[in-house]
């Protein structure tokens, strides 16, 4: 049987998604703003 093959890198999507990686791009903050103005509990990856 073959493997499976998407098995994801938590630290890879926290360097890209991740809450600083998101604020230290403009549209990043913006991302972040319109998140808590919604009131997410989750702002970013964790």
């Amino acid at each position: 049987m073959p493997k499976n093959t998407l098995n994801g890198s938590k630290l890879k999507a926290i360097k890209i998604s991740g809450f600083r990686a998101r604020k230290k791009t403009k549209s990043g903050q913006i991302i972040i703003n319109k998140r808590r103005q919604k009131g997410r509990y989750r702002l970013a990856l964790e």
